[in-house]
């Protein structure tokens, strides 16, 4: 899982409005996390294993039973598990009243749920339950780490792309000159700093140095950027919402409480407490300033 949260959906109903109210309310749910939300529907098995094919990585799978063609979804769990070896969580749900009998290959991270009475809004209740279950997993574990990193390490990507494009159309002398001045003024203070900590002996100063990243003078480069074509400047939030809270989330640690069993990231120098408000508003902000970059792409 990354900030995209892919759904795939079976059932040969799926057109139906129940279920299409269903699936709104499961991307209006998602969004709402701040995950780009993405439901892929199938309507019969040959769909099913068409789609799954072509992306086998999916957050949660969603099948019922009762499929057409005479084919069922204990098939599609099936093939899932034993051909294709996949171990993503599955919502198995059905009318029918022996649906926790159905055998299958394998029962591992499968969510059993009996519909009856075509009460459509406990099925809902139900799989907005299980996915919040998954970010709740998500969100303990060391991937929530490797999530941040990766997604911003896109926006430093992007950052670069966009200098790279916008320096070669444009005439750029006021973003070299901040750039190279701030780098002269970054090292100069660090080579001051370790002179001093060598004639004084002290290198516990040194070891409690932060690190800046050279995200950095790349956001000063978008900076001057935004300036020159008139856009709002974003780069102060930038700088506070995605650089420092990855900095402080690359030195924060993980913790387990032996009491409740809580798995979490904590900064203990800051005091930051990783936790699911925490990683909920920095999935929003990732996603605000992808769309802020993206913005910036396309006007120059």
């Amino acid at each position: 899982m990354k900030l995209n949260y892919d759904i795939l959906w079976v059932d040969d109903r799926i057109k139906d409005r129940p279920f299409q109210r269903i699936i709104n309310d499961t991307k209006e749910f998602l969004l709402n996390q701040y995950f780009n939300c993405n439901i892929i529907e199938a309507e019969d098995f040959n769909e099913f294993k068409k789609i799954f094919s072509n992306k086998k990585e999916f957050d949660i799978i969603i099948t019922d039973y009762s499929l057409n063609e005479g084919t069922f979804g204990n098939q599609v769990i099936d093939f899932i598990r034993d051909s294709q070896h996949n171990f993503t969580e599955i919502f198995f749900y059905s009318a029918n009243n022996n649906v926790k009998d159905i055998k299958l290959f394998s029962n591992n991270r499968i969510t059993f749920y009996q519909l009856t009475g075509g009460d459509y809004k406990e099925l809902e209740n139900e799989i907005t339950e299980v996915i919040n279950q998954t970010i709740k997993k998500f969100q303990n574990i060391v991937a929530m780490r490797g999530m941040i990193m990766n997604e911003v390490s896109n926006l430093d990507a992007q950052m670069l792309e966009i200098v790279e494009i916008y320096t070669s159309k444009t005439e750029h002398q006021n973003i070299i000159d901040k750039v190279l001045d701030e780098l002269i003024s970054f090292h100069k203070e660090k080579l001051e700093k370790s002179e001093k900590y060598k004639r004084n002996t002290n290198f516990g100063k040194v070891l409690s140095e932060p690190i800046l990243f050279s995200s950095s003078q790349r956001a000063s480069a978008i900076e001057e950027i935004a300036n020159s074509i008139g856009m709002p400047n974003f780069i102060k939030d930038f700088r506070m919402n995605i650089i420092k809270v990855r900095n402080e989330f690359a030195h924060a640690v993980f913790v387990k409480d032996i009491n409740t069993g809580r798995e979490y990231f904590i900064d203990k120098k800051e005091g930051i407490d990783f936790n699911e408000d925490k990683c909920r508003d920095i999935r929003k902000n990732i996603i605000v300033h992808k769309d802020n970059l993206d913005s910036l792409q396309s006007k120059i």
